[in-house]
């Protein structure tokens, strides 16, 4: 899956010269937690997230509420934003997976997503990134989802796949990883359907040095 499979397309986003109120409202009445900031032509010039909104403890603690008041009504997107220098942003056909290792990387919560010349052409966020992962292993729709546990060698997959062909079942969602605390070993998750779990389990556990470690029905 690719980035522009699950961005938002067309995000909302502001012009600098917006008043900090204004896009705080913008971002409270559609309840989205970041803005992209944009001049001529789409072109990114800065972020706002829920954090740049925030004022400074020390901020406060210098002003009344008369203050306060006239100091945030002056305030502007541009002044507020994350300057376009330090956006992380990504490209519509990089790979979902990508986006995921620059968020955890950086520590954010979202890249705008750009072409050339840095127009804007949507956004992708951590609720998308989760979304595809769960599209990935065919979590909206109902079968059995079974974990096996199988040596990091070659053939092994091949093997687990031909048991899946031989019994005519569709997969629905895949996906492998390293097993946590089992060296050499791969545990790879099948989302399974037309079948039982009594069906599968018998199946599967037919495969030398291949071993179920979980299995259940799931919606």
């Amino acid at each position: 899956m690719l980035v522009k499979d699950c961005m938002t397309y067309h995000p909302i986003m502001v012009p600098p010269t917006m008043p900090a109120t204004e896009a705080q409202h913008v971002m409270a009445e559609n309840n989205i937690r970041h803005l992209p900031v944009v001049g001529d032509g789409k072109r990114l010039v800065g972020l706002i997230t829920r954090e740049r909104l925030s004022l400074k403890p020390d901020t406060l603690g210098s002003l009344d509420v008369w203050e306060i008041s006239r100091y945030l009504t002056n305030l502007t997107a541009r002044q507020l934003m994350l300057k376009e220098r330090d956006v992380v942003t990504i490209a519509p056909d990089r790979t979902i997976e990508r986006a995921a290792a620059l968020m955890t990387e950086k520590k954010i919560g979202c890249l705008p997503v750009v072409e050339k010349n840095n127009v804007v052409v949507g956004i992708v966020t951590q609720i998308d990134v989760l979304d595809s992962f769960q599209e990935m292993l065919g979590l909206p729709v109902e079968g059995i989802r079974v974990t096996v546990r199988m040596p990091d060698r070659p053939g092994e997959f091949s093997r687990l796949t031909k048991v899946v062909g031989d019994n005519n079942w569709g997969v629905m969602g895949i996906g492998s990883f390293p097993a946590r605390r089992h060296p050499g070993f791969y545990d790879v998750v099948l989302k399974i359907r037309s079948a039982s779990v009594d069906e599968v389990q018998s199946a599967l556990e037919q495969l030398e040095d291949q071993v179920i470690v979980d299995i259940r029905t799931v919606a």
